[in-house]
């Protein structure tokens, strides 16, 4: 599992001018089953994914796509993690042996 912090390196103007195609990239990786969790921070200085990928290699190469990050609006800072516990409705997405 991986938690992607996404943070802002333009104003907010500029970010706005992107945000419908991240949306619209955000909801192909929905419809993937591979993001379980997205949004922005409060106060808005960027966002926050939650993700299940194979590999970090797997999900780089992923974001690599996300118009944010090709249009230079944000950087992104990756953190792998072994999800143990969970909310009892969501038990199926631990990475539990």
């Amino acid at each position: 599992m991986f938690l992607v912090d996404i943070v802002y390196k333009v104003d907010i103007t500029t970010v706005e001018k992107h945000t419908p195609a991240h949306r619209s990239w955000l909801d192909e990786q929905y419809k993937a089953g591979i993001f379980m969790f997205s949004g922005p921070k409060k106060p808005r200085t960027g966002g926050v994914i939650i993700a299940r990928m194979d590999s970090r290699e797997k999900l780089e190469d992923l974001l690599s796509n996300d118009p944010f990050l090709q249009n230079e609006v944000a950087d992104y800072h990756i953190t792998e993690f072994v999800a143990m516990k969970a909310h009892p409705e969501l038990q199926q997405f631990t990475d539990k042996p």
